[in-house]
Parts: C-alpha cells; structure tokens; sequence
C-alpha cells in the first residue's frame, strides 16, 4: 500500500518538473521567477520526504544524495527573485548539489537503471555547465545547449521517481 508521504512526494516531484520546465520557456522574468519558484517549492518538499523515506528504510547514501539535493534546490531558490544574470552564483552552485544529489542517488541499484542513466546523464552535463560559469562563460539557467539540455534527462528522473513511489508495493 502506497504512503500519503510517497504521494505528497510523487506530487511534489510532478509539480517541479513540470513548472521547472515550464520556466524555460516564459520570457516574462516575473512569471519565470514566480514558475519556478513553485517548482523549487515542489522539490524541497519532495527531495524532503524521499530523504527520510530512505533513511528509513537503511539506505543511507540515497538519503544523503536526496539531502544534497535539495540543499542544490534551496541554492536555486535563493536566486529565483534576483533574475537570471544575478541568479548565476547560486544557480552553479545549486546545480552543481543537484550533479553530487544525482550521482549519490544512483550509485547502488536502488532505482530501475534507466532512471539511474537518465540521473548519471543530467549530472554530467549540469557539471559541465558548472565547470563553464566557473571558467567564464556566460551561461544562464536558460541557455542552450548547455545546461538546458540537462533538463529534460533531470525530469526523466523525476518520472521514473515517481513511478516508483506511486507504483503498488509487492
């Protein structure tokens, strides 16, 4: 039987990746800081519950990656209201929680390996894009390729996230 804290975080993860890719796409800085400001929210609450849902459960290094990621998602929130180019500092360092959160999330075999790929993926190509601020490049959380491409691989994770908590336990 599935747990109203799994739903709250299946609801959560839906609602993060669904505003946060939603953000790309406006070019109203306001409407884009509000989107993804309900996006981080969604995250927070999620990467909150699944952190002690593992711990629970004894699985320490998920746990301790879903902490490192929603410390990621908190960095991202900060900066939402000072607008992409003053967002930057925050947004490398959020990103670069959420590549450490990725990685430490699918180091055992916890999840299905397609959605332990599509983690490894988003990680590697949101430390690239950190490993670029951090050299110079002008990156904002919207420019493409990079790290706009990391996105949709980072909401393929949620999806198969969700799957898992919502799926009916055996």
């Amino acid at each position: 039987m599935r747990s109203t804290l799994d739903t709250i975080a299946a609801i959560g993860l839906a609602i993060g990746g669904a505003f946060g890719l939603a953000g790309t796409f406006v070019a109203s800085d306001a409407l884009r800081e509000t989107v993804w400001t309900i996006d981080g929210v969604g995250i927070v609450v999620a990467a909150a519950l699944l952190t002690m849902k593992y711990q629970r459960l004894g699985n320490d290094l998920v746990a301790a990656g879903f902490l490192t990621f929603l410390a990621g998602e908190s960095l991202l929130l900060a900066g939402n209201a000072a607008g992409l180019q003053a967002s930057v500092p925050s947004y490398a360092g959020g990103i670069a929680l959420w590549a450490a959160g990725l990685t430490m999330v699918s180091a055992q075999a916890t999840f299905a390996l397609w959605m332990r790929l599509t983690a490894l993926i988003a990680a590697l190509l949101f430390t690239v894009s950190v490993m670029m601020i951090l050299w110079g490049a002008p990156l904002l959380p919207t420019s493409a390729p990079l790290p706009a491409i990391g996105y949709p691989f980072l909401v393929l994770t949620f999806i198969g996230w969700i799957w898992t908590l919502l799926k009916s336990e055996r």
